[in-house]
């Protein structure tokens, strides 16, 4: 089969290539899956380079998450062939099988196609994590999602909006604001650079934001100490800035605000219960149409380099999927 392989790391994709490998074999505990489609997300490209928090050996298969069918699984999984499902692990899903852990999967929702699918998992779990199960998110409060043009960003939107809430967009490319206000029809659309406090305080009359969520850190984290109303929550969801923010003790202190470190995959991991009530929950609201992935362009796997280079470069609004086999 195709796979894509982590040969080495480099910072230039150099050790990145599509290769011909044998196809995985399942063991006890996974399902064997004929990936349709699988989705590219940030720490993807981060692995790439050695800069994620998880380093898997090389080399490895790219790809955290996919869609597709099931091959072949144990008889009490829960699933059998010709299942459509999406998931994945932390490698993997950037091939034409993928053999990934039951509790990684789940059935894809109704009228869904695998596209979606691939697109839907770690970006909506990761936001509903944060939103819902960290921060309580309530209906009428107010929620200021950075990196609003990424996969998590605009699912944190996506779900800001179906739960009932506010949610200001905020993104460091002005030229991507109206693709934002296509893609999921936030509140308002503000572009963060500099002191955008301010700007913030006058779109909630005063108030600030009941819960940041903060994918990029660096200055905008920052500066995002300022937006939180007392009482609320700053979310650390990453750092596509580049660089690791740090903050004076006295400053939450002060203002009365919590800083949540969020890791998804972790809190599914140490908390399986949990982890499958948000599948769940946004399984629910999939098959009601109150929430949708946001897809920026879909690519064969054999031009996987466009789709890596084009998040490195900050173009994308929404998620790349990759199709191999075609």
């Amino acid at each position: 089969m195709k796979a894509l392989r982590v040969e080495s790391l480099s910072d230039d994709l150099s050790g990145v290539t599509l290769a011909d490998m044998a196809e995985p074999e399942r063991r006890p505990g996974e399902v064997l899956v004929r990936v349709r489609a699988a989705s590219l997300n940030f720490p993807d490209l981060l692995m790439t380079k050695g800069k994620y928090q998880f380093k898997p050996e090389l080399p490895f298969t790219s790809g955290l998450e996919c869609a597709g069918e099931v091959i072949e699984a144990d008889a009490d999984s829960g699933f059998s062939p010709g299942d459509r499902v999406m998931g994945g692990n932390k490698t993997g899903a950037f091939a034409e099988i993928a053999s990934i852990p039951e509790r990684g999967l789940s059935r894809l929702p109704a009228g869904f196609d695998f596209a979606q699918g691939a697109a839907m998992g770690a970006a909506y779990s990761t936001a509903y994590t944060g939103l819902v199960e960290l921060c309580g998110l309530e209906a009428g409060q107010t929620v200021l999602v950075h990196g609003a043009s990424g996969g998590v960003g605009l699912a944190a939107c996506d779900l800001t909006k179906a739960l009932g809430a506010k949610v200001i967009a905020a993104t460091g490319v002005a030229g991507k604001r109206a693709a934002i206000e296509a893609a999921c029809s936030p509140d308002a659309v503000i572009t963060a650079e500099g002191r955008f406090r301010e700007e913030v305080a006058e779109l909630t009359d005063g108030h600030l934001c009941d819960i940041v969520f903060d994918p990029v850190g660096g200055d905008i984290f920052d500066e995002s100490t300022r937006c939180v109303t007392f009482g609320g929550k700053l979310v650390v969801v990453g750092f596509t800035s580049g660089r690791i923010a740090e903050v004076a003790t006295n400053i939450p202190l002060i203002k009365g605000f919590s800083i949540v470190g969020l890791r998804a995959g972790e809190y599914a991991r140490r908390f399986p219960e949990r982890g499958a009530a948000v599948n769940a929950a946004i399984a629910q609201l999939a098959e009601a149409g109150r929430i949708s992935p946001a897809i920026d362009r879909t690519l064969p796997l054999s031009r996987w380099r466009e789709g890596f280079e084009a998040m490195a470069k900050r173009e994308l609004v929404g998620k790349v999927v990759f199709e191999p086999g075609s």
